[in-house]
């Protein structure tokens, strides 16, 4: 199925994303346009070696979930439903949702840059998850081997001689960048 050129709405988009032939493609809705995600190897294997290192974390401090590629829809906004590579959600008055996305936003949003994602792209995404309600991004840039950490008010540009922190969404989680990102 080819995806609409036209800015769409939510139930349109809904529509689309539950038809057969659309059952295996990532498909989230920005700004009204249905973006496609494209992950490669390496994207995989990053997101799969953070979500590796919040897994181990979360067993000993079961304070919040971490979910790879679920969905977040706010009701009042009908124009976007985020697919984050990684979300963590805090437990506390919080329940996991068995249909459809979550009608919150999530406490932090971990997106791993693809090819054909541009730098104002991640950011402008970034800028959407917080004005939404998450209170934490991290940007992982690839090809940079850097990550960019983002709270309403705060924003830090981490190499892989730093250590990532959970903040107040984990307290006591620590990641050494490097730890991301393959070595040759």
């Amino acid at each position: 199925m080819a995806l609409p050129k036209e800015r769409i709405t939510v139930d349109e988009y809904e529509r689309i994303i539950a038809a057969a032939e659309n059952a295996n493609r990532r498909l989230e809705l920005i700004n009204g346009e249905i973006i496609e995600k494209m992950p490669t190897q390496l994207h995989a294997l990053i997101v799969h070696l953070i979500n590796g290192f919040l897994f181990v974390f979360l067993r000993e401090h079961p304070a919040a979930w971490a979910f790879p590629e679920a969905r977040y829809q706010l009701p009042e906004d009908p124009d976007n439903s985020f697919i984050p590579d990684i979300s963590v959600v805090r437990r506390e008055g919080k329940t996991i949702t068995e249909q459809g996305a979550a009608t919150y936003m999530p406490d932090l949003a971990i997106e791993v840059q693809s090819p054909g994602q541009g730098d104002k792209f991640m950011l402008d995404k970034a800028w959407m998850y917080l004005n939404r309600g998450t209170k934490m991004v991290w940007i992982v840039y690839p090809e940079k081997r850097v990550v960019e950490v983002l709270t309403p008010t705060e924003r830090h540009l981490l190499t892989v001689n730093h250590t990532l922190t959970g903040g107040d969404i984990l307290p006591g989680f620590t990641l050494a960048i490097r730890e991301i990102f393959p070595s040759d």
